[in-house]
């Protein structure tokens, strides 16, 4: 049976009705194109795009030490925004106007240092295979599926996944993709690349020093998002679609990132809105629970802090989940 009628055999349970009062809320504002809610990650884009530059004002005028830090938050910054402010865009664009759609992918762009629409073709290939295992092959239709250079069915080692998987994209692929979808889309993809390249290089050009200083932290900060994205999957069940992603639902996680931690619900119904993750949720915790969706107590980046997930002990875990009482719901 193929993954897509899995996904529709699994989603039937839930009527069209349900689905749609899930799915978006409505809105009256001529502004966004869902709720207002999503000024918030709007407002958080903007200041993170302010923070950016605000680190090359600063980068002569404080302690190195300083810097350090500053840099560092950026990193981090970068696997937030990525996973939280971009990731929802994506799905959702967040205005009415296509015009200030296409702006703030640009902003997005710069920011991050990664091109937005290539981004979003890579995306919406990991929910085409939904972290899926080679063929006999060796090839999967997610680009980064954690079992991609796996062994044996397991999933590639976390540490190798983070800091060489910055090194795998294939930009010529994701270009190959976006023409033969929308070639309007790959030039603005390509627009968005030398957005982003130009700024770096301006950068340069005003303080060799600092982008020096900038670069290891901007790669840091998508080895970052790449370990954010292997937890978000290790543990998860590849061969189950309401069990495709491994959700975690601390509270200040899930505010501060904009409900990235509803993993296994977001692959389930990706186009659901980040607001009603929750309803989405309690709406098949019994199904989650039958099919042994994999809940972690941590933020996805750290993962690792949690029990082992290797095929040996895969099973027992899902025995414990299935038989467990249920935590209280956030």
């Amino acid at each position: 049976m193929s993954v897509t009628l899995d996904r529709l055999l699994t989603t039937m349970s839930l009527s069209s009705s349900e689905l749609a009062a899930i799915e978006r809320p409505p809105t009256d504002s001529k502004v966004f194109a869902h709720t207002r809610w999503d000024a918030l990650p709007v407002a958080a884009a903007l200041m993170h795009c302010v923070y950016f530059f605000g680190m090359f004002y600063l980068f002569p005028r404080v302690p190195l030490w300083v810097m350090l830090i500053l840099g560092f938050i950026y990193s981090i910054s970068i696997s937030w925004n990525i996973n939280s402010v971009s990731h929802n865009f994506i799905h959702n664009p967040y205005f009415r106007s296509p015009l200030l759609n296409r702006l703030f992918s640009i902003l997005e762009s710069i920011t991050v240092g990664f091109g937005q629409v290539f981004y979003e073709c890579i995306h919406m290939q990991h929910h085409k295979g939904n972290a899926d295992r080679p063929d006999e092959r060796g090839e999967t239709t997610d680009w980064i599926s954690i079992y991609k250079h796996g062994h044996d069915g397991e999933a590639e080692a976390a540490l190798k996944y983070t800091f060489l998987s910055f090194f795998r994209e294939d930009p010529k692929t994701v270009l190959k993709e976006l023409k033969r979808k929308d070639p309007r889309e790959a030039f603005w993809g390509i627009f968005e690349l030398a957005s982003f390249v130009t700024t770096f290089v301006i950068l340069g050009i005003l303080n060799w020093r600092y982008i020096g200083f900038l670069l290891p932290f901007w790669y840091l900060g998508h080895c970052l998002s790449y370990l954010n994205g292997y937890y978000r999957h290790y543990g998860g069940n590849p061969d189950e679609p309401i069990a495709w992603g491994v959700s975690t639902y601390g509270k200040l996680y899930n505010w501060s990132w904009f409900y990235n931690g509803y993993h296994a619900e977001h692959h389930f119904r990706p186009k659901v809105h980040w607001t009603r993750m929750q309803a989405l949720r309690d709406q098949i915790l019994d199904r989650q629970r039958a099919a042994g969706v994999r809940v972690i107590n941590v933020p996805h980046a750290l993962g690792f802090l949690e029990a082992d997930l290797s095929s040996d002990n895969r099973q027992r875990e899902q025995n414990r989940l299935e038989f467990e009482p249920a935590s209280p719901r956030s």
